[in-house]
């Protein structure tokens, strides 16, 4: 099973901290594997909203997956669960902290058939290209 946590400081308020990750057309701003991320459908985010996302994975193939919004409280908490694509869940909590937010970035989901042999290797790669997302997030939003 893949279940890691990262934890950052960001130096903006929790609303406008979430206001940014939660705008699909930014993603690419900050999730930089990210080529591009499309709602399905009208209407404003919220639990149930789909978006067709394009990662591109190590070597430059692109991989596209549909992902749901499964948690949604406005400045403290996003989580999207993947519908098609790898099943690697994620949950966005903010708290307000002492000159901004703590965000916490938790990623999670078991994968399955033989690619569950590739569990431990996607579970490093994965935590170090969030962590790199993070940064360049505290970048971002200085």
């Amino acid at each position: 099973m893949i279940d890691f946590t990262l934890e950052t400081h960001l130096d903006r308020s929790p609303t406008e901290v979430f206001d940014y990750i939660t705008d699909p057309a930014r993603l690419p701003e900050w999730q930089t594997n990210t080529v591009s991320s499309v709602p399905e459908g009208e209407g404003p985010m919220g639990v149930g909203t789909r978006l067709r996302e394009v990662h591109r994975a190590p070597g430059g193939k692109e991989l596209p997956s549909v992902v749901e919004v499964s948690e949604y409280e406005p400045g403290s908490l996003f989580a999207l669960r993947v519908i098609e694509g790898t099943p690697v869940h994620l949950r966005i909590t903010l708290e307000p902290a002492e000159r901004g937010t703590r965000m916490r970035f938790r990623a999670f989901g078991r994968l399955t058939g033989a690619m569950r042999f590739a569990q431990p290797l996607l579970a490093r790669v994965l935590q170090r290209q969030f962590a790199g997302q993070l940064a360049t997030l505290q970048t971002r939003l200085a």
